[in-house]
């Protein structure tokens, strides 16, 4: 019998009370004080009640090392069996011209071919993935550059994209810095729009003067003019905010405007908060960004201060929040990285990508799809073999069920491996979570 290598176990932050956290054995547990103390003597080989040992074997987080190995396996086998049957998300990028100059965009130093999107390569790509993703249950997300540009071809070529979606029967996800937001709400609504993804970085002060136009010119009106319009047009908004050590104090104002604006009461409006970070090159200096950590560290002291914040985004902070809303945690995650297993990402010029993380990068092509289809076997297979068993440094990670080894794209950008580490602050994250919602 061994303490189970898969165990999570910490203090709750500001608190005396403890937890364990076990994804191969789906339990979780908050230790009072004197418990915590138990355990923690217990790792350091000394003699417990016997009480509290029976306690932590009925519930896995003690077990027969084969035990453990044998459960892994089980877990692992279902864990792909559940993805081969899980939704595929696939790209496809229009173009990489954009009319906003972002402070942070990571896209500006992308070549943007002369060569632009024509019906006859949108075509091409509904042929390619009839057949290579038949059989899966697929959805499609337009990405950019910015995709909703307001010229007549644009709005052509989007009107017939959104066409060939309906007769593939397939939903559509929208990308959008949304300025043109409005303008494209009647288009939309001809197709099965899933979401429209669009970004606010602060309220109007703020978010003007990160994301404005090519030239200059605020944003900030216009895009809560689309939202609005996307609402009353039923069209559900999924509304993003990118933070750094600029714009975060401003998370409060954007929560209470919002609110106020009675955004997040309606059951077609959902928030996430992305972390700007360092993708392949950043105009943000590294003093602004963030360490995933730290952002988190920060978001928590806000809610502290302004409870209100939850209405308008809950940080998942690792297991915390699902374990809070439904009472048990997540499946082990084997696997953080969904690049060529459940996403892939498509282009104008004919090219397939990982993710959406590497599209546009012309040393990340994995082959095309115009004008004729071409696959690098052997490249697409290291994207799909990645996961916790194929990267060596996860192998003896409490975290790694939690983590799934990250990223790869980072990871990648990191080392020049795929299979190498994108490591989450899964412990710390969960130290956060369960003071934020589970102490109690």
């Amino acid at each position: 019998m061994k303490f189970s290598k898969h165990n999570i176990f910490s203090k709750v932050a500001g608190s005396e009370n403890y937890f364990i956290v076990n994804l191969l054995t789906g339990n979780a547990d908050i230790l009072s004080p004197e418990e915590g103390i138990q355990l923690t003597e217990y790792l350091g080989g000394r003699m417990i009640d016997p009480g509290f040992t029976d306690d932590l074997v009925a519930k896995g987080y003690i077990m027969p090392a084969e035990e453990e190995k044998r459960l892994y396996r089980r877990k692992y086998l279902d864990f792909l069996d559940a993805r081969e049957k899980d939704e595929v998300q696939l790209f496809f990028v229009p173009n990489y011209s954009c009319n906003f100059a972002c402070t942070y965009c990571y896209q500006d130093e992308y070549a943007n071919p002369l060569q632009s999107l024509s019906k006859e390569i949108v075509d091409s790509f509904f042929s390619y993935i009839a057949v290579e993703f038949a059989g899966r249950k697929t959805y499609i997300t337009v990405f950019g550059g910015e995709p909703l540009l307001n010229t007549p071809k644009q709005r052509d070529l989007i009107e017939y994209l959104l066409e060939k979606s309906n007769e593939a029967n397939l939903e559509v996800c929208v990308v959008t810095n949304g300025f043109w937001l409005e303008e494209y709400v009647d288009i939309l609504k001809q197709g099965r729009i899933r979401e429209i993804q669009v970004t606010l970085d602060g309220t109007r002060a703020v978010h003007d003067q990160r994301r404005f136009l090519k030239g200059g010119g605020p944003t900030f009106e216009k895009i809560v003019e689309g939202i609005d319009a996307c609402l009353a047009a039923k069209i559900p908004v999924n509304l993003r905010m990118v933070a750094d050590k600029e714009n975060i104090d401003d998370l409060p104002g954007l929560a209470k405007f919002a609110i106020d604006r009675k955004w997040t009461i309606n059951p077609l409006f959902k928030t996430q908060l992305g972390r700007n970070y360092e993708l392949h090159h950043c105009q943000a200096t590294q003093d602004k960004l963030f360490s995933r950590i730290s952002l988190y560290e920060s978001i928590f002291e806000m809610i502290q201060d302004h409870p209100y914040i939850l209405e308008f985004y809950k940080p998942a902070f690792s297991v915390s929040k699902f374990l809070a809303e439904n009472g048990n945690l997540p499946d082990p995650l084997f696997d953080g990285c969904p690049a060529c297993k459940t996403e892939w990402a498509f282009d104008y010029t004919g090219h397939i990508f990982p993710c959406t993380a590497t599209v546009g990068k012309a040393d990340e092509s994995l082959g095309t799809f115009y004008p004729d289809i071409i696959r690098n076997k052997e490249r697409i297979s290291e994207w799909e073999n990645r996961d916790v068993t194929a990267i060596d440094a996860c192998a003896g990670c409490s975290l790694q069920l939690a983590c799934g080894g990250g990223c790869g794209s980072v990871a990648k950008n990191r080392t020049g491996q795929v299979c190498t580490t994108d490591c989450r602050p899964v412990k710390e994250l969960l130290e956060l979570g369960f003071a934020a919602y589970l102490n109690t």
